[in-house]
């Protein structure tokens, strides 16, 4: 690991704490994707070897509307971690975040390992136990969210926070490409969407996932949570919001902001 991304991981990390910084991109000699998973390794080492529990992976930059939104062209991914997840209905502190946002994506839960370098959309199926409705509270340490795809990566893919549905449903029961998606926020609606949005399809998603994070050495297992993207735009959220969202097939989902 490089001095410059030991520092960029350090003023990452305190951005938590003390607000957003300047895009990383500009302390960086050359900023690449590959450069900024490396900072994102040595942050998700420092969490980790500091007692937090990898329980996931958050692939991000999958709808053509948030890649539109952040000036990207590509998916990434980042970490989840057991402290990101909020109770179905519960609460955020709004003041523990910097700039929120929300966003309604399918999660899915693996019942096997994908150890595979390159797997089959059949595998993926057959390793994916349950598919749940989620809400994603991103957040960015990066001033007015003026990220590049390496800001993001670095910055953990923009992770925050994460909301589970209660009640999973078989992936092979669902049309996870047809699957209608509607966010509202406090009773108004904020976002729409399909699985199509997701890269395709959902499963494209994970399947990228899993390809990727083999050749990062780090295969997703069973027991993983992946959120596999957004099906349609975020939306700012602040304290008094209450987001709820709904996709056909899967059900329910909602979180306060207080």
């Amino acid at each position: 690991m490089s001095a410059a991304s030991t520092a960029v991981a350090e003023q990452l990390r305190r951005a938590y704490a003390e607000g957003p910084i300047a895009p990383v991109r500009g302390s960086l000699a050359s900023p690449t994707a590959d450069l900024a998973y490396e900072i994102q390794e040595i942050n998700t080492r420092h969490w980790s070897a500091a007692g937090r529990r990898i329980v996931g992976r958050k692939i991000g930059l999958t709808s053509h509307a948030v890649q539109q939104q952040l000036g990207v062209d590509q998916p990434d991914f980042g970490i989840l971690f057991a402290d990101m997840e909020v109770p179905n209905g519960g609460e955020v502190v709004a003041a523990r975040l910097l700039q929120p946002r929300a966003e309604a994506e399918v999660a899915c839960v693996l019942g096997r390992d994908l150890t595979a370098a390159d797997p089959t959309t059949s595998e993926v199926l057959r390793a994916i136990d349950c598919v749940l409705p989620a809400i994603e509270i991103v957040d960015s340490r990066i001033q007015d969210w003026k990220i590049s795809l390496v800001d993001t990566i670095a910055d953990n893919a923009s992770s925050a926070l994460y909301v589970l549905g209660t009640e999973p449903r078989n992936p092979a029961d669902v049309d996870l490409r047809l699957c209608g998606m509607v966010l509202t926020k406090n009773d108004a609606i904020v976002a729409t969407g399909a699985g199509a949005a997701c890269l395709g399809h959902p499963l494209h998603a994970v399947r990228w996932l899993a390809a990727t994070m083999v050749a990062k050495g780090r295969p997703l297992r069973a027991g993983d949570v992946v959120l596999s993207g957004a099906l349609g735009p975020m939306t700012a959220v602040a304290a008094g919001d209450r987001v709820h969202a709904e996709i056909a097939g899967l059900g329910t989902v909602s979180v306060r902001f207080v």
